[in-house]
């Protein structure tokens, strides 16, 4: 018979970090319930500096994997931490550290600017943290799983202009059909990397209309023409999965333009309401 709890030693360590995670957020929410038993939940108070107090020093931690990042190889020869150990901080600090800011205002709107935009900039900063993570973690695995080219984001201008050219030499040099599809449908493709909403519900289908037609107009040309418009379907059909890769990848790194700037914002505004509250 199998014990009820499982032996740390063969807990995963995610699982470790779930747990613990879970217990300081009950721990939290029990002192909470002793506060609000005993007195009012008041941010000025003992209780609610104490939620203060703990709420900024998570903020520190979490901000500390810009810095990990920033020193790399610092951090590996001194053996300071794996990069998934600095992301848990970072995700399950942030993480705890909304609670105590939400414990600290008494689950009530603040009153004050600088507050104000201190409770909205952690919503934001945490929400949008999620956000990213699910990001990082459904973008790679349908990248990889549904396209058959890995592509860099940095070289997808250079591959567009050498498919477009490759299409153009194909287009202009074929018959009179071939190159009228080639001109109405396909060489505004090629001029540019495009981004299209379709790839995120079905990366392998995004911008197939023009296929439909260059399929009809194979069974109306002779053998050499055939050959020329297929392989300017292969070319499109390359097109369409850099467009792909280019949409999902630049979705992946602007989220960190959504994230990285308003969580500076917010340690910034940490800043000025610790003051204020030392000094006023």
């Amino acid at each position: 018979m199998k014990p009820a709890v499982r032996p740390l030693s063969e807990w995963s360590e995610a699982a470790i970090w779930r747990a613990g995670f879970l217990a300081a957020a009950a721990v939290s929410l029990a002192a909470l319930a002793v506060n609000a038993a005993l007195s009012e939940v008041d941010p000025a108070g003992g209780w609610g500096l104490g939620y203060g107090v703990a709420a900024a020093l998570l903020a520190a931690g979490a901000a500390l994997i810009g810095v990990r990042r920033r020193q790399m190889d610092l951090a590996t020869r001194r053996r300071l931490g794996s990069a998934r150990t600095w992301l848990r901080i970072h995700l399950y600090g942030g993480t705890l550290f909304l609670l105590l800011v939400l414990m600290h205002s008494g689950f009530r709107l603040p009153t004050g600017w600088v507050t104000g935009w201190l409770w909205a900039l952690s919503l934001w900063t945490v929400a949008s943290g999620f956000v990213g993570l699910a990001l990082q973690r459904w973008v790679p695995k349908v990248l990889a799983s549904g396209l058959g080219t890995e592509v860099l984001y940095e070289r997808i201008p250079e591959l567009v202009a050498e498919l477009g050219e490759r299409a153009r030499e194909v287009g202009l040099g074929s018959g009179e059909a071939v190159r009228d599809v080639y001109e109405r449908l396909l060489a505004p493709r090629f001029a540019a990397p495009e981004r299209r909403v379709a790839f995120f519900f079905d990366v392998s289908s995004g911008g197939r209309g023009p296929e439909r037609e260059l399929a009809y107009l194979q069974s109306l040309l002779g053998e050499e023409e055939r050959a020329r418009l297929g392989e300017l379907a292969r070319l499109y059909r390359a097109k369409l999965e850099i467009d792909a890769h280019y949409t999902l990848q630049w979705t992946l790194k602007g989220w960190l333009y959504a994230h990285a700037p308003v969580s500076l914002l917010l340690l910034g505004f940490l800043l000025v309401h610790i003051f204020s509250v030392l000094y006023y």
